[in-house]
């Protein structure tokens, strides 16, 4: 399988142009599956409620989604990206699957992070896990990669891959977690994050770059730079995260011992 991170810097508030700047920079290389960073096409940072309204759409009826179906396509691929939705519940900070198809599946972020909490709702779904591009893909949205738990359910639903599209805004960090992540569950991760700034309501946000592709041993395959716009391909072998043998006697998850991972009250 070929996995794809596409590293972006949108304009705040130019969908089109940010769609079609990414639908670009990813079509100049063969990936099986593809993964952009969070809120690729609208830009992060939001000063109010009206604004972000105004550029959320529905799933899958609205046009990035469309768009980017259209490009899976045209590419024989799928693509995992992150944009704000509206919903009859809300508006939740979300990331999409999709194949040549259609929509497969929608993950909404369930640990929000910074202003994120005053404009978006909390996820309302449990993660799951998705066939797609040949793989069983799960999704996580940039601060949720702080959480085991997030990584760790994906795992034990079966994902070969998780897909991680994010606005990282704090250096190194998420590229350390996501090694850890890898490793503890003997999955893929593959993190698609954005460079560049934004500097909205008068607080500027710097974005890290530095996407990444670890695999099932916690090794960095793949690591874009901190500063440009770019995308990248490699190839992995998906049987290496179907096998979780640590030793002859160990398995990273058949060992797990859920039923005393319990917070006991102190004797």
């Amino acid at each position: 399988m070929r996995i794809g991170i596409a590293q972006t810097n949108p304009t705040f508030g130019q969908p089109h142009r940010n769609l079609d700047l990414a639908c670009g920079l990813m079509e100049h290389h063969r990936a099986d599956l593809w993964v952009l960073p969070e809120f690729f096409a609208s830009g992060y940072q939001f000063v109010d409620a009206e604004e972000v309204a105004r550029f959320a759409e529905p799933i899958p009826e609205g046009e990035t989604t469309q768009e980017l179906i259209r490009f899976a396509r045209a590419q024989d691929c799928s693509v995992v990206a992150g944009l704000p939705e509206a919903a009859p519940t809300g508006i939740y900070n979300s990331a999409v699957l999709v194949c040549p198809l259609g929509h497969l599946t929608t993950y909404r972020k369930i640990h929000l992070f910074g202003a994120e909490k005053l404009f978006f709702v909390p996820g309302d779904r449990p993660f799951s896990v998705t066939h797609a591009a040949g793989a069983r893909v799960g999704i996580m949205i940039c601060f949720d990669h702080l959480f085991p738990e997030a990584a760790r359910s994906l795992a034990l639903l079966g994902a070969d891959v998780i897909a991680h599209p994010s606005n990282l805004v704090i250096p190194g960090l998420a590229q350390r977690t996501t090694v850890v992540r890898a490793l503890e569950n003997g999955v893929f991760v593959a993190t698609a994050n954005r460079v560049g700034s934004e500097t909205r309501g008068g607080k500027e946000l710097r974005y890290t770059g530095e996407s990444q592709v670890v695999d099932p041993d916690g090794v960095t395959l793949l690591r874009l730079s901190a500063n440009r716009v770019e995308a990248a391909v490699v190839e992995v072998d998906l049987a290496r995260a179907r096998v979780k043998a640590l030793t002859s006697r160990n398995d990273k998850l058949a060992d797990r011992r859920p039923e005393l991972y319990t917070l006991a009250p102190a004797a």
